[in-house]
């Protein structure tokens, strides 16, 4: 077999590895290590280390000795190197400071409040409920950028009260999961930073150019909520003055000073200081970790077994992220050196795409993937075997970046893998039916599918705050 055959070949392994459940990090290590030493096998440097045994050598000596040819393989080298690359990343050290935020604030009792107040502010408007557990549920999963966390907590706050005005499950339990995915896209996502870690895009552009696109999403989903309420009241009730009272001005004033304000402040305070350049992505997920924590000390919340699982959390999804950038720094390194990434860049380019059919079928294949894989995986794992293509399309790897994120929301919305319908089910009433949240969930993938054709057509949805903020690109 030729080398690259080989590389291919050590590429369908991993994927039915994957298949077949075992651990991705540790799966990728493995193989990167096991065919690296086929690839950086040196005959010569291996046998100067085994020639050194004398006649007289010892049981001892001549173990180390043989022990020392065995390891004498730049596999090793390369995987400390990688290893030492990953962790002095700067870029990834705001991924703990960010997901450390998160947890606080989702144990700070901030969300439920903030329901609360959104509840009875858009009293008036068609599917209110609705549209205050959207809306909860965009600044809740900015903040934390995790699916499953937000997912779950709204859940376990909003669906009960939606349910009891008599919404209908499917209109309810969709709009739950659609805004549980919404922090993998509007910044300050942590996908986005893995995203500019594993492409060399600038973290500071790939937040400008997702929050438009961001927005629009959020937007279309308010517009689909509202939408439906009005053509179709019985789906969505409107509250009577006994299930949400009015509340005069001044006390609606107050409560959302106290509920809404101080965690939206805290997300525009850690993404203005990263757009406008007064503090780097890590400086400004410091700030939200302290502003975080000082929150849940106003809120009163904050106490050592809280503060305890916010750490452990934090330190097991880190550990995690940064694992796979080790395992996939070493697999794609081998597998670039054994000649694979050369052969499917000859093979996709021999098909002579046009740019717009690159695209789709690069979306196309991260839709798939995103039924199996974690965002993180499809990130760190595959997102890097397109990544050399871009230039040959001529497409901006800022572009895509923003497409793939719009796209990964599919991923956690489409069945029969709709990962956020698993985490509503898990916690919903029994009387909700799995086969309800999935005809809930697939009107927004239809307005993700929307939201991407929009980029397509209109691309300074993506450049025009990128272009605006720091100049156009080089």
């Amino acid at each position: 077999m030729t080398d690259p055959q080989i590389a291919l070949m050590m590429l369908g392994i991993f994927i039915a590895c994957v298949f077949l459940g075992f651990p991705i990090a540790f799966t990728l290590m493995a193989l990167g290590i096991g065919f690296g030493y086929y690839a950086y096998f040196d005959a010569d440097r291996m046998w100067r280390s085994f020639n050194r045994l004398g006649e007289d050598a010892g049981w001892w000596d001549s173990t180390s000795l043989w022990i020392e040819g065995f390891y004498n393989n730049r596999i090793f080298d390369l995987f400390v190197n990688q290893t030492y690359t990953v962790i002095s990343n700067e870029v990834l050290t705001a991924i703990p400071l960010f997901l450390f935020m998160g947890y606080i604030v989702e144990r700070a009792n901030i969300v439920d409040k903030l329901f609360g107040t959104l509840a009875v502010a858009t009293r008036g408007l068609p599917g209110s409920m609705g549209v205050a557990a959207l809306i909860t549920c965009a600044l809740f999963a900015t903040a934390t950028g995790i699916v499953g966390a937000v997912v779950t907590l709204m859940g376990l706050l909003a669906l009960p009260q939606m349910l009891k005005m008599r919404y209908d499950h499917r209109f309810a339990t969709g709009i739950i999961c659609a805004g549980g995915t919404l922090g993998i896209l509007i910044p300050p996502s942590i996908m986005l930073i893995v995203y500019a870690a594993s492409s060399g895009v600038s973290i500071v552009r790939l937040y400008a150019g997702a929050l438009l696109p961001g927005l629009t999403l959020v937007g279309l989903y308010l517009v689909y909520i509202i939408g439906r309420a009005l053509l179709n009241p019985k789906l969505a009730p409107k509250p009577t003055k006994e299930e949400i009272p009015d509340v005069p001005l001044g006390k609606l004033a107050f409560m959302l000073l106290t509920s809404f304000f101080p965690l939206a402040i805290l997300i525009l305070a850690v993404l203005g200081s990263i757009l406008f350049g007064l503090a780097t992505p890590t400086e400004a997920a410091s700030i939200g970790a302290l502003g975080g924590m000082l929150l849940a000390v106003a809120y009163r919340a904050m106490t050592f077994q809280r503060l305890r699982e916010s750490v452990y959390l934090t330190v097991r999804t880190t550990a995690m992220v940064c694992w796979l950038f080790v395992g996939s720094y070493t697999f794609s390194a081998v597998f670039s050196y054994l000649g694979g990434e050369h052969v499917i860049a000859e093979f996709v380019q021999g098909l002579d795409l046009t740019p717009i059919q690159f695209l789709i079928i690069a979306q196309l294949i991260i839709f798939l993937l995103g039924w199996p894989l974690e965002w993180s995986e499809i990130i760190i794992i595959f997102v890097p075997i397109f990544l050399p293509l871009l230039p040959h399309f001529g497409i901006d790897p800022l572009f895509f970046g923003v497409l793939v994120a719009l796209n990964l929301q599919t991923s956690f919305l489409t069945p029969p893998m709709a990962m956020s319908a698993y985490y509503l089910k898990g916690i919903a009433p029994p009387q909700i039916k799995l086969t309800e949240i999935f005809a809930g969930v697939l009107p927004y993938v239809g307005m993700v599918v929307i939201c991407m054709a929009l980029m397509y057509i209109y691309p300074n949805i993506v450049f025009s705050l990128p272009d605006l903020f720091y100049g156009p690109a080089n």
